[in-house]
């Protein structure tokens, strides 16, 4: 697996030269070279786009260009990892503006390859950290975010609650955490009832996984992912191709295991408490129905309006759980709605809180990190589309607002939290783009751990 990549050569390395080239700089940076040189790049169609590379001949003061489009973020350049040639290279004089820590983990994310079923088809090209990089920091979070994408990117076959389990013992055993693991029907007894219920008519038994790390003098820090390992829609069942991505259904899972990693990893001084409703929503005999009334943890009854709604069910037993253990802040991630990719489509992720500075503080950080966090309104006029003439709340809010309802949802259940976000996101690029090859992703995870040092004084 990547975790095992050796993602940065030594500061101490020569390595080879590439200089970043953006496209306003493009004239500039081509009339610098000599005239050979200048030739070259011309004749290789070199115009600076985001992760073009052109290699030099012997006597230009550099041996490539990489180009970065508008320059707006070093990712415009990370693409360049698997179009270098292979070996160690230094980068000078980065465009103004670029975080020099946000290009190193830039940079080795571009080198990623999902390696667990296919060989990859070469080494990515190692950069030395440029001058002000801070390597440890990239390091981590890199490590956190291709974590996040292994796990998105394993088929549900070999990805299902018992691997998930699996999953987070590793990790827990990296860093000397504890793991706690309630099963099958043992989540009936100790009050699980509607993880048990979405999870019950899979032949691989639901489970709530928690994880817990650090000292009990910190602030303790809640974080929820969404576990539902493949999402058949369950009796509502999907159509064909509705299901062909369902195996990143678990994609709230793997992002706070992917930021858990970086707190870990840090030393970050909270506790860390990680809950992972694990299920798989599948179809046979017992399988929950449409018109069932569940009854949840928090002793709310929820009439069941649709099966395919089932992530938010789960997310509401284990919120509920969270809350008992009255953190100063829970955070939830879920890859929750369709609605929200309609709304904001696969690059953004949405946030849902109460709380106005977590709220702003997320935002900025997600700016600082590349890694874009857009508000959303938990618009309270829209909660009674939520009521149900026979329970407390319905798990449908209707056609309209739908990402807005189904964090409405979860609001019921996390009223008696001091702080909450919500984070409704895709976990998955649909198409390669620099630093983003297309599958599994960690979308809002490096923002949300900015965050997390900033608050936390890491």
């Amino acid at each position: 697996m990547t975790d095992a990549l050796d993602l940065f050569a030594d500061a101490s390395a020569k390595g080879r030269l590439a200089r970043v080239v953006t496209a306003p700089g493009l004239a500039g940076a081509l009339a610098a070279l000599p005239e050979a040189a200048r030739a070259h790049a011309r004749d290789g169609g070199f115009e600076a786009g985001p992760s073009q590379v052109v290699i030099l001949p012997a006597g230009a003061g550099a041996d490539a260009l990489v180009g970065a489009g508008a320059g707006l973020s070093p990712f415009d350049a990370a693409g360049a990892a698997l179009v270098l040639p292979e070996g160690d290279w230094r980068f000078e004089h980065l465009p103004a503006g670029w975080d020099p820590t946000v290009f190193a983990m830039a940079f080795a994310l571009g080198g990623y390859q999902f390696t667990r079923y296919k060989a990859p088809r070469r080494a990515p090209a190692r950069l030395i950290p440029p001058e002000g990089a801070d390597r440890a920091e990239a390091s981590r979070v890199t490590h956190g975010v291709m974590l996040t994408r292994d796990l998105v990117n394993t088929p549900a076959a070999d990805m299902l609650p018992s691997h998930l389990e699996a999953a987070v013992r590793g990790l827990a055993a990296r860093f000397g955490a504890h793991v706690d693991v309630v099963t099958g029907d043992d989540l009936l007894t100790q009050n699980y009832p509607m993880i048990h219920a979405v999870g019950r008519a899979s032949a691989d038994a639901p489970r709530l996984i928690e994880m817990h790390w650090g000292e009990d003098s910190h602030p303790r820090l809640a974080l929820v992912g969404k576990g539902v390992c493949f999402d058949s829609g369950g009796l509502d069942i999907k159509p064909g191709d509705g299901m062909l991505l369902m195996k990143k259904d678990m994609g709230g899972a793997a992002s706070v295991m992917g930021v858990a990693y970086m707190i870990m990893q840090a030393r970050l001084p909270v506790r860390l408490h990680v809950l992972i409703p694990a299920v798989e929503n599948a179809i046979s005999g017992n399988a929950f129905r449409p018109g069932d009334i569940l009854r949840s943890r928090k002793g709310l009854t929820v009439e069941i309006g649709n099966t395919d709604a089932e992530g938010r069910l789960v997310l509401a037993d284990a919120l509920t759980r969270a809350i008992e253990f009255d953190p100063d802040l829970v955070v939830d991630m879920a890859t929750l709605t369709g609605a929200a990719r309609i709304a904001l489509g696969p690059e953004l992720a949405p946030l849902y809180t109460d709380d106005d500075a977590v709220r702003d503080a997320l935002v900025a950080a997600g700016q600082a990190v590349d890694d874009p966090v857009w508000p959303m309104p938990l618009w309270g006029g829209y909660d009674a589309q939520l009521d149900s003439p026979i329970a407390d709340l319905s798990n449908t809010g209707g056609k309209l607002a739908g990402s807005v309802t189904a964090a409405l949802f979860l609001r019921r259940f996390a009223r008696e939290a001091r702080a909450w976000a919500h984070f409704d996101i895709y976990a998955w690029n649909p198409a390669a783009r620099p630093g983003r090859p297309a599958g599994g992703e960690l979308l809002g995870g490096r923002a949300l751990w900015r965050f997390l040092q900033q608050r936390y004084g890491g």
